[in-house]
């Protein structure tokens, strides 16, 4: 198994090492209750548990502990759209490239609207407007754009005679626009829309020219293109172990802007997961304590334990998440459900919106497995719960390139 040391001997963490235990200090103030939820029984109000700081001693000299980002966000390092990164790079450096726009699909397509391509004049692509033969013949019209420098659209038709032969034969249309030297946007221009900081709007108008929108964009007729630009949702992930290890990747490969909370730093540590994870550390009095930040907020409880996860949901229920998921089986949902409600740490209304098991049905088995049906569902619930942004029409708007 290796790393028995630092990681829970079973898949779904029922068992635990010396050293784990060590790291698993009690809660103060503590009376066993059914469900071995320490400190929660005698509580008959929300209120953070209390933990004793004399068991941290070591935590809190660790340079591990209370990990924090340059820039003081509690959400991770936020996810960079790599087209609007390269587009800045390009313009520090001067180098002339075109961008590809998906702008419009009508029936069946490997893209979908809004999808970028960046190509240079030396045949590098990076991003993808679907891959195969539609790619190629668009990298072919934006070298020519590049040579000439005259933007152009581009309206496809994938059909028997144009993708057969790498079997793209969905029989769609695709409509785009191709944007030669688009790296004079500005490297500040493309840099605010790479990092995400903020809701920013942006198009393009009908005579090729690159806009920013301060306001509202303009009548529809007016635009080739045009998007809104949002901070990615953020996730929080209670728990360090095996599934949280497991999803944290795969959340920041499917844009979510994650952060890992325990209070265990040999686990919440960058040796497990990758570096665009943000890793919080500290006694979970203080890590509760924390304010969700102003943004479409996820939450996926998967502690050591029931009774960590009903320390966890006991603050969390009350946060307002989108969406509250929780490992387990519906035997524990219920029991620590029924608990909640007889001490009133959350109304029944407020139960309601956990969900637990968390995950969608896939015969999931293995860590991984788990990881993919738990994410599954949080993609579904991103698409169902946070609407894109419409622009409407009247405008106020600045000229960029």
């Amino acid at each position: 198994m290796g790393n028995t040391d630092r990681r829970c001997a079973s898949t779904l963490g029922s068992t635990y090492s010396a050293e784990q235990r060590f790291l698993s200090p009690p809660l103060r103030n503590s009376k066993p209750d059914f469900l071995g939820m320490q400190g929660l029984s005698h509580s008959k109000r929300h209120r953070a548990s209390r933990i004793s700081p004399r068991s941290y001693h070591w935590l809190r000299s660790s340079p591990a502990s209370r990990r924090r980002h340059p820039d003081g966000l509690l959400s991770s390092r936020l996810m960079k759209n790599l087209v609007f990164q390269a587009l800045a790079e390009a313009a520090r450096s001067g180098e002339a490239v075109a961008l590809g726009i998906i702008s419009g699909v009508k029936g069946s397509s490997p893209q979908k609207v809004g999808a970028k391509a960046l190509f240079y004049g030396d045949g590098r692509i990076k991003g993808t407007l679907g891959g195969g033969c539609l790619e190629a013949e668009i990298q072919q019209r934006a070298i020519q754009s590049l040579r000439t420098g005259q933007a152009a659209t581009f309206d496809l038709l994938l059909d028997h005679d144009f993708g057969w032969d790498d079997g793209l034969i969905c029989g769609g249309k695709v409509f785009g626009v191709i944007l030669p030297n688009a790296q004079a946007g500005g490297e500040k221009f493309w840099r605010e829309l790479a990092e995400r900081k903020s809701t920013l709007a942006w198009g393009v108008k009908r005579d090729f020219s690159i806009v920013a929108v301060t306001r509202q964009p303009s009548p529809s007729s007016d635009w080739l293109y045009h998007e809104t630009v949002t901070p990615p949702c953020v996730l929080w992930i209670a728990g360090a172990g095996h599934i949280a290890q497991a999803v944290a990747p795969l959340a920041v490969q499917l844009d979510f802007s994650v952060t890992v909370f325990d209070d265990r730093p040999a686990l919440a540590s960058h040796q497990f997961f990758p570096p665009e994870v943000g890793l919080e550390t500290d006694v979970w009095e203080n890590l509760l304590a924390l304010p969700l930040p102003d943004v479409p907020s996820f939450a996926l409880i998967v502690t050591r334990g029931h009774r960590h996860d009903a320390l966890v949901l006991k603050d969390w229920i009350h946060k307002p998440f989108l969406f509250l998921g929780m490992i387990g089986s519906k035997r524990k949902a219920r029991t620590i459900f029924e608990h909640f409600t007889e001490e009133k740490i959350a109304t029944a209304e407020e139960l309601q919106r956990v969900v637990c098991p968390v995950g969608i049905k896939i015969r999931s088995q293995s860590v991984h497995e788990i990881a993919v049906s738990i994410m599954a569902q949080f993609i579904d619930k991103r698409a169902e719960l946070v609407h894109e942004r419409q622009v409407s029409p009247a405008a106020r708007f600045e000229l960029v390139a």
